[in-house]
């Protein structure tokens, strides 16, 4: 299931039971590079699907336009704010926010304008999102967005003529670095349902994704878009859902003894946290390090899943036991299993769940002590010795026992225990992360910590 397109806000994710693989998104690397020239000698890099002549013919530049309607809202280009007088045959620079992507470039569009600068602001930072625009387009981040501003209010406030700039279009390129990086609008933890339950689970290709399109629609997808295409460049957790869904797909063609909650336990596991310059994910909001906030275990890799070494697998009875944690009632979990017969047992916690992941919650005190079982089932060679590895920060000790775990054979199963020890104050404590890594000579099991303290 889709994430959500609600980052870059924290505990924004949605469908977060632990029963579905949550999906968020990253970035290619692959760019569909454009330029914004302004007079000044400035030639600022974005993004546009758009292939087709310049707005204006170059050299020539034409007038540059920013609140085309004297407010603010008309400079986020909403419906019914620009004064056609002041923007025809110009290009409208637009605020990114409020309403649709391509809603702005149909407003700018009507009210006769030749082109459009897509500017980014702080809540969407550098990432670049290419879109099927009804004209002209050039998105930027945030820095370039800035830049224009400034460009475009000094200009017009010091009476030293009309603001210029012309949009040039690049076509495609390959090798972005870096990339992945964790999108933006991509929805994040903490999980609020249910914040012993790490949500999202990985990330997938999810931003300027090309794919089939029904020509039901434009390529917009706006009423007023007449066209009508074979194909479309999309962004959304809706589009690296499916990239999820076809490797799962996959794993089950290659292995089909294994359950849904293996599989999702091999796409865990196996992901990857580093990119193409091998630097840790980053995240297009701010340009600084990602957490498992926002990519949960990772990217997946496709390759590694099929070989996980290690799964973690949950049973009916595991997820009826977890419902029961949560304080439903028995004819609750009936509607929701279809099963008659319903037993709860007298301790279980919403944590004990065999997940491939943890989420640590510490309660208000000094110190406090959390223990977690886990049961791994070795899918890798007979006579696998792994040992663990853990990762973290220094506000929490971390004990794994056993710290060795040897499988004499294939689908051999080994419990392993773990406590956490907060050693901070949770009033001055913030969210932070760790790892906890089963290493052999072949296999690398990976699953993230999330640690978070009530207040």
């Amino acid at each position: 299931c889709s994430a959500g397109n609600s980052g870059p806000s924290g505990a924004t994710v949605a469908n977060s039971a632990p029963w579905v693989a949550t999906v968020g998104a990253g970035t290619l690397d692959r760019d569909f590079p454009a330029y914004v020239t302004l007079p000044t000698g400035a030639r600022l890099a974005g993004v546009s699907l758009y292939a087709g002549p310049s707005p204006s013919p170059r050299p020539a530049m034409l007038p540059l336009v920013y609140g085309g309607g004297g407010d603010n809202a008309s400079r986020l280009c909403l419906p019914g704010t620009l004064d056609p007088a002041a923007v025809r045959g110009k290009i409208v620079l637009c605020d990114r926010g409020v309403n649709a992507r391509v809603e702005k470039g149909a407003v700018v569009k009507a009210a006769g304008g030749a082109g459009m600068v897509l500017a980014n602001t702080a809540a969407s930072g550098e990432e670049l999102v290419a879109d099927s625009h009804l004209l002209p387009a050039v998105a930027v981040g945030k820095l370039a967005g800035d830049k224009i501003r400034e460009y475009a209010s000094r200009r017009a406030a010091g009476g030293a003529g009309a603001p210029m700039a012309i949009l040039s279009f690049g076509g495609t390129v390959l090798g972005v670095r870096p990339s992945p990086v964790v999108a933006a609008f991509s929805s994040r933890g903490p999980n609020t349902v249910v914040p012993e339950i790490l949500k999202p689970d990985m990330i997938g290709p999810g931003v300027n994704i090309l794919a089939g399109w029904s020509g039901v629609a434009g390529p917009t997808g706006l009423v007023k878009d007449g066209r009508r295409t074979h194909f479309n460049i999309i962004s959304g957790t809706s589009m690296s859902c499916p990239h999820i869904s076809g490797v799962a797909a996959l794993l089950k063609a290659a292995h089909p003894e294994w359950s849904p909650a293996a599989i999702k336990s091999a796409l865990m596991t196996t992901a990857y946290t580093v990119d193409n310059t091998n630097s840790s994910l980053r995240d297009a909001a701010g340009g600084l390090l990602a957490t498992p906030f926002a990519f949960g275990a990772g990217h997946v890799d496709p390759q590694k899943a099929l070989s996980p070494g290690l799964l973690y697998d949950i049973s009916t009875k595991d997820y009826v036991s977890f419902l029961c944690s949560l304080n439903y009632t028995t004819p609750h979990i009936q509607v929701i299993t279809k099963m008659s017969n319903i037993t709860c047992p007298r301790k279980f916690r919403p944590g004990d769940l065999n997940y491939p992941s943890f989420s640590v919650v510490f309660k208000k005190k000094s110190k406090h002590v959390m223990r977690f079982r886990r049961e791994v089932t070795n899918v890798g060679p007979a006579m696998s010795v792994y040992n663990v590895k853990v990762s973290g920060p220094a506000s929490v000790s971390v004990k794994v026992t056993p710290a060795k775990l040897v499988f004499n054979k294939v689908g051999q199963k080994q419990r392993y225990y773990v406590i956490f020890a907060s050693t901070v104050d949770a009033s001055n404590a913030k969210p932070d992360f760790g790892w906890i890594s089963w290493m052999s000579s072949q296999h690398v099991v990976r699953s993230p910590i999330a640690y978070t303290w009530k207040i």
